[in-house]
């Protein structure tokens, strides 16, 4: 029996053409024409719709009327908005993650930063984007919030695009884990400031690996 071809995921289209349009690849303006896609894609037109609807949510990709849906020109003054907002909610989860973890979770905290290590000597950025998400996610949860874990998680989301695009700027994965270091051992110490404080400034200079990525 002819094994079938995996089909691509809704995430998969998503990602791919989040890239394309940080990228460049996809002007602004441009139509993203569901038929055409799909047969790019090889599937249905429904995971094209829903990754152009996660796109849209992001910012983007601009929906119009009559089902049209074009790459938008971000708004820098929405995205600098989110992108504030974020580095507060992710310091607040960092600073209570230093008061509340549990020594399991500080123990599995600390285990998959050193993980990490051995991904940046890789140069293997698609398997630091997962571990990151991995490392940011335990912070949230390390909480004990679970309404703060609930908006951090919805505003990450809106800015997943432009949060991955720094690794494409070079010697991002090193910078990055750097960071991530000085995040895990505030959060180890119980350093409530020092936690809230480092992560701030990682989330800033997230923020500004995006912007020279794009040349802003």
């Amino acid at each position: 029996m002819l094994k079938k071809t995996p089909r691509t995921s809704t995430e998969d289209i998503r990602r791919q053409l989040a890239e394309r349009i940080i990228k460049a690849d996809l002007a602004p303006g441009t139509v993203l024409d569901e038929t055409q896609l799909a047969a790019e894609f090889t599937v249905s037109r429904t995971p094209v719709r829903e990754a152009l609807r996660l796109l849209a949510a992001s910012g983007l990709v601009e929906q119009r009327p009559h089902a049209r849906s074009v790459v938008a020109q971000p708004d820098e003054a929405k995205l600098a908005g989110m992108f504030e907002l974020m580095g507060h909610l992710e310091a607040l989860c960092a600073g209570m993650s230093a008061l509340r973890m549990t020594p399991q979770e500080r123990d599995g905290l600390d285990t998959l930063h050193g993980e990490m290590a051995a991904i940046v000597s890789s140069g293997d950025r698609h398997a630091y984007i997962q571990a990151n998400e991995r490392f940011h996610s335990a912070i949230y949860h390390g909480s004990h919030n679970p309404y703060l874990t609930e908006i951090t998680h919805s505003t990450r989301q809106r800015l997943q695009p432009f949060r991955r695009a720094q690794f494409a700027t070079l010697g991002r994965l090193s910078r990055s884990h750097a960071e991530h270091g000085e995040i895990v051992e505030a959060i180890l110490r119980g350093n409530q400031a020092e936690a809230e404080r480092m992560m701030h400034t990682h989330i800033a200079q997230v923020e500004d690996a995006y912007h020279l990525l794009v040349g802003g």
